[in-house]
């Protein structure tokens, strides 16, 4: 007979499959940091059984020496280590303790540590096929869900406040997939995000999918408007393709608002015009010398405002019309909203305003 944790069927064979991740109190990934941050589970505690520096000890002995005796000290380095997590992290467990552990392939590591817990009395089982089999979910689910959803696309120049709209619509319940929040980028060549790095893409990706497996696909999910890539990240193709087929909402503001809520936005280059100069060289070949070296001496002048409507005029829309004509299909039919002033009223209001159309434009082509 199978052990029972809170209606849950444990297997012997102590062996779990990635469609059971959410029956687990604690997920466990025992591999190295540097994997973990690269990506993993959502949620999951890192508990390495070997740091990195010594699962390249152990890989080098492994290679240049002897199996046996790589075998031997990684063995010691993961008994001291699952040692260490079982004092520290989870002697106040109780025995109906059910975690699932796994490594990369769900081979030594996480079986060793799984073996340990379950011989203690936890109801530790191992994920199988370990991490590689989540990732191969993830793609899957990624080029599978999309479609499922009815997506509505916020589309607008640069600097008429796309994202403060979908923070005041998330503010009032709507789902929200913000890209450019979970790509930590704004999706422009002034993108970066001041002391914040992307993330990679495979944990990109994991998070994308997490949002999208939180939402009720009979619910529209608001989204901003945005190009294959949000920076050096990659939008899942699937999740694009069905954005570009989704109903639009077009906001527009005055082109004296977009300047200051550029200014405010982008405040960290204002205060830094040597890395705000850094980032235009990105436009070189782009743009003749003469205009690039134009903008930054409005830079070094601090005449932002003239900096910011001429940047807006020559790089920002142009391009960003070009790109909606010829990705977004609805995009000439979209909805129009028009945005008058900054303050979080007028954004609460806009918000009311796009969820009083909920469900009007979704078999039109996107006229309300």
């Amino acid at each position: 007979m199978p052990v029972v944790f809170k209606n849950i069927a444990v297997k012997n064979s102590g062996l779990a499959t990635v469609s059971q991740l959410r029956e687990f109190e604690e997920i466990v990934d025992v591999r190295t940091p540097s994997e973990f941050a690269e990506d993993h589970v959502p949620g999951a505690l890192n508990c390495p059984v070997m740091s990195d520096e010594e699962r390249a000890r152990v890989g080098t002995l492994y290679k240049q020496h002897s199996p046996f005796e790589a075998k031997k000290v990684g063995a010691a380095l993961v008994a001291r280590n699952i040692a260490f997590h079982i004092e520290n992290r989870w002697l106040h467990k109780p025995k109906s303790w059910h975690p699932l552990i796994y490594c990369w392939r769900g081979g030594q590591r996480s079986g060793a540590m799984t073996h340990i817990l379950r011989q203690i009395g936890f109801a530790a089982e191992k994920l199988d096929g370990g991490y590689k089999s989540y990732r191969h979910h993830v793609l899957q689910q990624l080029n599978a869900l999309p479609p499922s959803f009815s997506f509505r696309v916020l589309c607008g120049l640069t600097g008429s406040g796309k994202s403060r709209l979908l923070a005041a619509l998330r503010q009032s319940g709507a789902q929200v997939l913000d890209l450019e929040g979970i790509a930590r980028h704004r999706g422009s060549v002034l993108g970066d995000m001041p002391e914040t790095a992307q993330p990679a893409q495979k944990n990109f990706d994991s998070q994308v999918l997490e949002k999208l497996e939180s939402f009720d696909p009979a619910t529209p999910v608001y989204v901003e408007s945005e190009s294959k890539r949000i920076g050096q990240l990659r939008v899942p193709d699937e999740l694009i393709a069905a954005m570009w087929e989704s109903p639009c909402l077009r906001l527009e503001a005055a082109a004296y608002l977009r300047v200051a809520l550029l200014r405010e936005d982008y405040a960290h280059f204002l205060r830094d015009p040597a890395l705000l100069h850094q980032q235009l060289e990105r436009l070189k070949g782009l743009y003749p010398g003469e205009l690039l070296e134009h903008w930054r001496l409005l830079c070094e002048a601090r005449k932002w405002d003239e900096f910011i409507a001429e940047l807006l005029d020559r790089h920002y829309d142009p391009a960003y019309d070009k790109s909606m004509c010829g990705h977004y299909r609805h995009y000439d039919e979209a909805h129009h909203l028009t945005l008058n002033a900054l303050s979080e009223k007028d954004f609460r209001a806009l918000a009311d305003e796009v969820l009083a159309l909920s469900g009007k434009f979704i078999n039109n082509g996107g006229n309300a």
